[in-house]
């Protein structure tokens, strides 16, 4: 386990920032996801509009998220007015999960040094993750046993399973238009009421 920031501890769930683990009831842990293979992260870049809609945020978060450094497109930044950022599906993974941790209760001083965690790690590392918090302090637990120890310590903390949002975001961003970072080619996604559309048309 590893801890994301100021926070450090060894053995059991290391806090991403300050806090402490307690210990004592065990609870059920489902067993941890494989990994997800996920798109062509590196040649697939994601408008601000169709990352917003995979990450269930509002325009004007994306748009203040990026301003303060949380969350910066890494495919292609906005150059004055009318440029266009372009974010990779990591960035939309990150994007879900801070919405995730805000909507918990979670400070946007712990969110930033969880987001920087999450951007330093290997792409093939973050399906395995779990983040936990208490609402207070995040924690990065890789392993079924990890989860079992922090939730020993008795008190109120929830999980976001990466891997789960990973393959939701694959899924989502599987409907929507995504553009080759190479060529700025449009791929059209396929979302099934298009298609519906389409046969409503032809039948009229």
């Amino acid at each position: 386990m590893r801890s994301m920031g100021d926070g450090t501890a060894v053995g059991s769930p290391y806090p991403l920032y300050g806090g402490t683990v307690e210990q004592p009831s065990r609870h059920t842990v489902p067993a941890a996801v494989s990994a997800p293979q996920g798109p062509e992260t590196d040649r697939v870049g994601y408008r601000g509009p169709t990352a917003c809609a995979a990450a269930g945020i509002t325009y004007r978060q994306l748009d203040y998220w990026a301003r303060t450094s949380l969350v910066e497109p890494s495919v292609r930044p906005a150059y004055g007015s009318g440029s266009q950022r372009l974010y990779s599906f990591r960035d939309v993974v990150v994007l879900k999960i801070v919405k995730r941790l805000l909507d918990a209760g979670v400070s946007l001083q712990n969110i930033r040094t969880a987001v920087q965690h999450l951007k330093a790690r290997g792409m093939r590392d973050l399906p395995q993750m779990t983040l936990m918090s208490d609402g207070a302090t995040v924690y990065e637990c890789t392993s079924p046993d990890e989860v079992v120890d922090l939730l020993q310590g008795g008190q109120g903390v929830f999980g976001i399973a990466v891997g789960v949002v990973w393959r939701d975001i694959e899924h989502v961003l599987s409907q929507l238009h995504g553009e080759r970072v190479d060529t700025g080619e449009t791929l059209v996604g396929h979302n099934p009421a298009d298609e519906l559309a389409r046969r409503r048309n032809r039948a009229v």
